[in-house]
C-alpha cells in the first residue's frame, strides 16, 4: 500500500514538473518536484515487499553517486554532451533490465505480449544507447561532427534495423530461441552508432531530444514487463515530451524527421559560399563599436554557441546593465536551436539573471527587427545566415533564422570569419552593415560594456 501511494504521489509530481518547466518562471520549482518524485519513486520501490537485495541496491547506488556528482559538475558548454551520456545511461538501463528479465522468465511468464515488450525495450534501450555515445563523442570533438557517409548508406542502416525488427518479431513466436535474442542486441547496438554517424553538428539538437524520446519509450516498455505503472507514466511523459520538442526542432530548421536521420545535414558545406567575388568586412575596436551603440535606441542581442564556449554570459549581464542604464532598450532574440541543446541559450541566460520577459522567440523578434537600431551577435552564424532565406544551393536554405540582417547596424562578435555547424559561409561578415568585433566572445564583450560604462 505504502509504494502504491508513493507512486501516484511519484506520478503527480513527474506531470507538474514537466509542466512548470514550460517556463523558465517556474522552471526551477519543476526541477525541484522532478527531483522529489524520482526520491519518491526509489524510495517506494526500496519499501516493496518483493525487494529484499538491500546490499545490492545499495552498492549501485554508492556506483551510481560516484559516477553522478563529476558528471553534475560539468561545465556549462558541456551541458549537452552530458546530457547525451544521461539518455546513455537510462537506456542501458533500461535495455540491460529486459535482458535479465528475458532470462530469467520461465516460458510460461514469456507471452507473446511480455516477448514483444522486452524485444521493443531491448532495440530502443541500446539504440539509444550507443547513439547517445556517438552523439556525446561527435560533440565533445572526441570524433568528427561532420556527417561521415557512404554510398547506399541508408539501405545498409534500414537493412540492420528492419533485421533486429524480423528477429525481434521471429522471437514473439517462440521465445525459446535465446539466439535471436543475442541478434537483436548486437544489431540494434550496430544500428545506434550506424544512425547517428551520419548525422553533423548542426543536427544534434534534434537528435538529443530524439534520443531523449527513444530512452522514454524504453522506459514504457520496461514499465510493462515490470508491470509498474509510475515507469508507464514516467516513460510516456520522457518519450513524447522529447518527440514534441524534436518536432519544434525540426521545424525550426524547416526540416523533416528523414531530412534529419538521413540528410546528412552539412555534407555540402565546403561549396557553398555566400557572397561572390571580392568579399571585404568591416573590422571594429570595442571602442568603435561602443560608439555607435551610445546612439542606439533599440539594441537586440543574440547569443550563440560561441558565448558559451567563452563563457561570456555573465560580461553579457553587465553589458545589458550599462545599455539599460543609457535608457537603451534591449532584448535577447532566442532561436529554437542556437547552441548544441535545446534551450542552451535560456540556460545560459538565466545563469546570469537575464530578465526572462527580455527573451523573445524568434517567430516573435523577427517583425521588430527594421527598427532595431544594432543587432549584437555573440558567437551565433548559422541562425542568423541571410543564405537560409538567398541561397537555394545552401544546406540551411529554408531554415528560419532570425533576421538581424534587417537591423539598421550590426555588431557580429567572432573569433574569426569561420563558418559554423553547418559548414556554411556567413555572407552577413562582408555586409555594409555589419561591424566585425574579433576576439573571445568574452573579452570582447566585457570591452564594449566597460567602454559604455565610461561617459
Amino acid at each position: 500500500m505504502i509504494t502504491q501511494l508513493t507512486y501516484i504521489a511519484a506520478g503527480a509530481l513527474f506531470i507538474l514538473s514537466l509542466r512548470w518547466m514550460n517556463s523558465p518562471v517556474s522552471a526551477r520549482r519543476g526541477v525541484a518536484a522532478g527531483i522529489a518524485a524520482m526520491v519518491l519513486a526509489v524510495g517506494g520501490t526500496i519499501l516493496s515487499p518483493s525487494v529484499d537485495r538491500y546490499a545490492v541496491i545499495a552498492a549501485a547506488m554508492i556506483l551510481g553517486t560516484l559516477v553522478g556528482v563529476p558528471l553534475a559538475a560539468v561545465p556549462i558548454t558541456a551541458v549537452p554532451q552530458r546530457t547525451a551520456l544521461s539518455h546513455a545511461f537510462g537506456a542501458l538501463a533500461a535495455a540491460l533490465v529486459g535482458v535479465g528479465k528475458y532470462f530469467t522468465f520461465s516460458s510460461s511468464e514469456l507471452t507473446p505480449f511480455i516477448t514483444g515488450a522486452i524485444v521493443f525495450e531491448v532495440i530502443l534501450g541500446f539504440v539509444t544507447f550507443t547513439g547517445s555515445i556517438i552523439a556525446a563523442l561527435k560533440l565533445q570533438e572526441v570524433i568528427s561532427g561532420r556527417p561521415v557517409t557512404y554510398p547506399g548508406q541508408n539501405f545498409v542502416n534500414l537493412s540492420v534495423l528492419g533485421g533486429a525488427v524480423i528477429l525481434g518479431a521471429l522471437l514473439v513466436l517462440d521465445p525459446s530461441q535465446s539466439w535471436m535474442f543475442i541478434g537483436i542486441i548486437l544489431l540494434a547496438l550496430l544500428f545506434g552508432i550506424m544512425l547517428v554517424m551520419p548525422i553533423g553538428g548542426a543536427d544534434m539538437p534534434t537528435v538529443i531530444s530524439l534520443l531523449n524520446s527513444y530512452a522514454g519509450l524504453s522506459a514504457v516498455a520496461m514499465g510493462f514487463v515490470l508491470n509498474n505503472h509510475l515507469l508507464i507514466i514516467a516513460g510516456a511523459l520522457d518519450g513524447a515530451s522529447g518527440l514534441i520538442l524534436s518536432i519544434i526542432m525540426c521545424k525550426a530548421m524547416n526540416r523533416s524527421f528523414t531530412n534529419v536521420l538521413f540528410g546528412a545535414f552539412g555534407q555540402a558545406a565546403k561549396a557553398q559560399t555566400g557572397v561572390e567575388g571580392p568579399k571585404t568586412h568591416r573590422s571594429v575596436t570595442a571602442e568603435d563599436a561602443a560608439e555607435y551603440l551610445k546612439e542606439a535606441e533599440r539594441v537586440v542581442i543574440v547569443p550563440g554557441y560561441g558565448m558559451a564556449v567563452a563563457q561570456a554570459q555573465h560580461k553579457v549581464r553587465e553589458l545589458y546593465d550599462n545599455l539599460t542604464k543609457r535608457g537603451i532598450d534591449v532584448k535577447f532574440a532566442i532561436h529554437p536551436v542556437a547552441g548544441r541543446m535545446p534551450g542552451h541559450m535560456n540556460v545560459l541566460l538565466a545563469e546570469a539573471d537575464i530578465p526572462y520577459d527580455q527573451l523573445i522567440e524568434m517567430d516573435e523578434i523577427n517583425p521588430e527587427m527594421p527598427q532595431v537600431d544594432i543587432a549584437i551577435v555573440i558567437g551565433a552564424n548559422d541562425v542568423v545566415n541571410p543564405a537560409a532565406k538567398t541561397n537555394p544551393g545552401s544546406p540551411i536554405y529554408g531554415m528560419p533564422v532570425i533576421e538581424v540582417d534587417k537591423a539598421r547596424q550590426i555588431i557580429f562578435l567572432k573569433r574569426g570569419l569561420a563558418t559554423g555547424f553547418a559548414g556554411v559561409e556567413n555572407e552577413l561578415f562582408f555586409n555594409s552593415k555589419t561591424m566585425m568585433l574579433f576576439g573571445s566572445a568574452k573579452e570582447t564583450v566585457g570591452q564594449l560594456a566597460a567602454e559604455l560604462k565610461k561617459n
